[in-house]
């Protein structure tokens, strides 16, 4: 399938498909936009079956992160890249550096970061041969995870309250317990939240049980459970024809990307009275750190800076109501207005 036939494509400034035989990069970029500024967004690195698997990724992210920096305020547009191959076995120094090459050759237009199986160190090595990289200077980490969660917590707290609750004694399923679905959890128990959790890993889910007193569900059933939240914190398009009739929470709100399978699902959502905060408002709290980089910034600042997250939420929650539309719809709205 072609670039510009794919079910993905939307109007995409620039996709660039990479590869460096001696290291076995195989890597493609999609440039969204950069009207509002350079695109930013981070490269994952995946095991995709397929290369249209791989560009499927690519064009879909880059657009959500488009709308998420435009939304979130920053001077950016929106850009991501995927590498094709096992990060297990098959990323190497020499790998991360060639895609660092890859980037250093858009000469600005994209500037990568974090994302899924690329670390910190990573994100360094790639800059040993490009400048056009964002990373998170504060704690001496740059985990961009507690500040992606803190966003989501507050997504949350804002969904609970526009159906007239509280976070305190809500209780939430927080399905994904990776960096920020721990971190997630720490806030609603601080918040008082009655906790249920999965996750594949068994270890995690135990850890989440000791720490917040939480109750174990299977990993796949999860969205069954009766909750005042369901929050979906590991994989995209979860939200589907199929899983939607059988969600029994009020709020939906999580920290995954592309929560959505298909545009439908979103009057699905709001027909079956289900208040969804879409996903890439309420987790740009990373993107928000991201684009500091360079700065003196610590933890609290960049909290304080994701504290914006809850007004824009509550200004496409009403948007919705008063246009009669799904608050999926009510965003992109507002961000193709930023856009432009």
């Amino acid at each position: 399938m072609t670039v510009f036939r794919h079910s993905q494509s939307d109007r995409h400034e620039a996709v660039l498909h990479c590869q460096d035989p001696a290291s076995g990069l195989k890597a493609i970029i999609a440039i969204h936009s950069t009207k509002r500024g350079p695109a930013l967004g981070g490269c994952r690195m995946l095991p995709y079956a397929s290369e249209d698997a791989a560009l499927s990724d690519a064009l879909r992210l880059s657009r959500g992160m488009s709308y998420k920096n435009a939304l979130a305020g920053l001077p950016c547009g929106g850009g991501k890249a995927v590498i094709i191959g096992d990060p297990r076995t098959d990323k190497t120094p020499d790998l991360l550096r060639a895609f660092g090459r890859c980037v250093d050759m858009l000469g600005g237009r994209y500037l990568t970061a974090e994302d899924s199986n690329i670390s910190t160190p990573d994100v360094a090595l790639m800059r040993e041969t490009t400048r056009h990289v964002r990373r998170g200077p504060f704690d001496g980490s740059g985990d961009p995870s507690p500040v992606t969660a803190w966003g989501v917590f507050l997504g949350i707290k804002v969904g609970l309250e526009h159906r007239g609750l509280d976070v305190d004694g809500a209780t939430v399923i927080v399905e994904g317990l990776g960096k920020v679905g721990l971190a997630l959890a720490h806030y609603l128990h601080e918040a008082g939240a009655t906790l249920l959790v999965s996750d594949v890993d068994g270890e995690k889910v135990a850890e989440a049980c000791r720490r917040y007193r939480a109750e174990a569900l299977a990993p796949g059933s999860a969205h069954r459970a009766a909750a005042d939240v369901y929050s979906p914190n590991a994989y995209g398009a979860t939200l589907n024809a199929v899983t939607i009739p059988e969600i029994r929470a009020r709020v939906v709100a999580g920290g995954a990307n592309n929560q959505l399978a298909t545009p439908e699902d979103g009057h699905r959502l709001r027909e079956a009275g289900i208040l969804y905060c879409p996903d890439y408002v309420v987790n740009a709290g990373g993107v928000i750190r991201l684009h500091s980089d360079g700065e003196p910034i610590d933890v609290e600042t960049a909290l304080r800076r994701t504290d914006t997250i809850a007004d824009t939420t509550r200004q496409i929650l009403r948007a919705a109501d008063a246009d009669g539309i799904p608050t999926s719809e009510a965003a992109d709205r507002i961000a193709e207005r930023l856009l432009r």
